[in-house]
Order: C-alpha cells, then structure tokens, then sequence
C-alpha cells in the first residue's frame, strides 16, 4: 500500500488541484504511521485552514496534539495562517531594520515595509520561511513532518524558491565581500555604532542564507523528502497532474506516489461502471506516460470524512501490505 513506497523518507508534501483530498490523505498517512509507533507532525500551507475542519479542531500556528495511538505515536498538527505569517515576516524585517539603519532613514524604512505588504513575492517568501523553521524544528522533534498543501500552482511556486533565496542571499554576502575593504575604512570613520550595525547585518544575513540552503538540501535529498501528488480520475485533474510530475522533476524533487483518489467501483450500478471504465482508460495513459512513478489507488468512501474516526479509515487504506 502506500506506506511501502514512502520508504523512511521523513518529509513529505501532499498536494495536488484544491479539492481532490490532500488534507484527508496527508492525515491518513500521519495516522497511519503513528500507529506504527511514529511521531508525526501534519503542516497546512492552506489558507482554507481544512486541517482543522478534517479533524474537528481549533489550530493554530503551534502544534496541537490530534491523535495519540496504542503503540505509541502520536500525531500533532499545525495551521501556517498566511496572512497572520507575513505581518509576523514583515514586523521581523522592520525590528531588524530599525536596528541596522541609521534613525534618520527609519521613516523610509516604514513606507517600504507598507509597500512591501501586498508586493509579488512577499507572501510566497514569508510562507517558505515559516515552512523552513518549522521544518527545522519538526525534525528535531518528530519522526515524520507531512505537510498538507495549498492547491498545486502556489505549492510549486513555494517550493522553486529555496535555491533561488539562497542563491540571492548568497550573492549579498558575496557583494559585501568583495567592497570589505571600502566597508572597513567607512566603519571606522562611522565608529562603534556603524561596525555594529554591519556585523549584525552579516549576521541575519548569513542565518537567512543557512535556513534556505538547509531546505533546499532537504528538498533536493529523495531519501529524506519526497512528494506525494494526489488527483481524481478525471481528464483535466490527470493533465494538471502530469503538468505537476513534469515540474517537481524540473526543481529535482521526488515523487514517491501518485495517489487517484476516489476510484468509483465497478460493480455499483451502470453509472458508476461506466465511470470506471473511463477512470481505467485515463489512468492507463498516466501508467504509459509515467512507468517509474508508483500509483495507489483509493476507492470512494461513502460519507462525509471528518473526525479522527473517518481520517483512521482511511488510514486502513493507505498501510503497509
């Protein structure tokens, strides 16, 4: 099933179009292998905050515990809130500005900071470094972090941006390197309060640079991190998934699975086998197209799939063989 081809990896993101089940299967996974003893930590990037919804309970931007298991695992779970992430991201960047910026230019400072708000990038931005503190912290703390994505465009756009804020932030440094010796006779000329302003500049710069780099390596490492893409059989939601296989390969990510949820049964009336013949004939074409990509299936549950009973459900699907 599919914990077998999710290995040992400790990271994985579930994603996929809105709407096919991602927040449902990241979960089942999570429950699953904590029934296996693991303790897991389930992320949301979605602002429709649907983890909470899926398991009937207030989260927020620190883990909650969501379910605890004979064997002893447990799973946690996280909502990021997108808008409440960026004022955090922004009030950080103006504190570090008010810090390493002369007092004459903080007035400037706080216009660019308005500006900056709704600026292209700055979500996106502030999201990737919520994601890559939490990683840092879920790893140390747990044995699995799955996180529950938001629908795929904006997932892809997240995930292409660590080697390109690393690699930026690696060209700043570079910069500095390269005018230290102007950078040094101007701090002496600017006494104790400049050298400190520069060090402290260095400082959060080279910690921006680190945190990026680490989540790129773990991004880019299949034995650590790997993708699960979740779709229904249908022809624009297999496109699209071809579409995302084709990008995380681009941005050298694995995908363990390709996940086709809510196969309708075969032996439920002419409807639903009509429309499982369709299914089989779109999911040929996929196998074809994409012969090294191991693809589970998953029936239509009857019902709606809320609470921890539904979600260990479904998580009876998704175990080992």
């Amino acid at each position: 099933m599919l914990l077998d081809a999710l290995d040992a990896r400790r990271v994985l993101f579930v994603g996929g179009k809105g709407g096919v089940g991602k927040t449902s299967l990241g979960s089942a996974i999570a429950l699953a292998r904590a029934r296996e003893g693991a303790r897991v930590l389930v992320v949301s990037t979605d602002p429709a905050h649907s983890l909470g919804h899926l398991w009937q309970q207030a989260l927020g931007d620190d883990p909650s515990r969501l379910a605890t298991t004979a064997a002893g695992g447990i799973v946690d779970g996280l909502e990021i809130d997108p808008a409440r992430t960026v004022m955090r991201h922004l009030e950080a960047v103006g504190d570090a500005m008010r810090r390493l910026l002369p007092e004459r230019l903080h007035a400037a400072a706080r216009r660019h900071l308005e500006l900056a708000r709704d600026a292209p990038g700055t979500h996106e931005s502030a999201v990737l470094e919520r994601v890559a503190e939490t990683l840092e912290h879920g790893l140390d703390r747990y044995d699995l972090v799955v996180f529950d994505t938001a629908p795929s465009g904006h997932t892809l756009r997240l995930l292409s941006l660590p080697g390109g804020l690393a690699s930026w932030t690696e060209s700043l440094l570079a910069n500095r390197e390269r005018s230290e010796g102007f950078a040094a006779a101007m701090r002496r000329l600017g006494g104790r309060d400049e050298r400190a302003r520069d060090a402290e500049l260095r400082r959060v710069l080279l910690i921006r640079r680190e945190r990026f780099a680490r989540l790129r390596d773990v991004l880019a490492n299949p034995e650590t991190a790997g993708f699960v893409v979740v779709f229904v059989p249908e022809p624009l939601p297999v496109a699209e998934t071809l579409e995302i296989l084709d990008r995380l390969r681009e941005l050298g990510i694995a995908v363990v699975a390709a996940v086709a949820n809510r196969r309708s049964p075969a032996d439920a009336g002419r409807l639903l086998a009509g429309r499982r013949a369709r299914e089989e004939a779109l999911l040929a074409d996929l196998r074809e197209r994409l012969p090294d990509v191991p693809r589970v299936d998953l029936p239509l549950l009857e019902g709606a799939l809320v609470g921890e009973e539904a979600v260990g459900a479904l998580a009876d699907l998704v175990g080992r063989t």
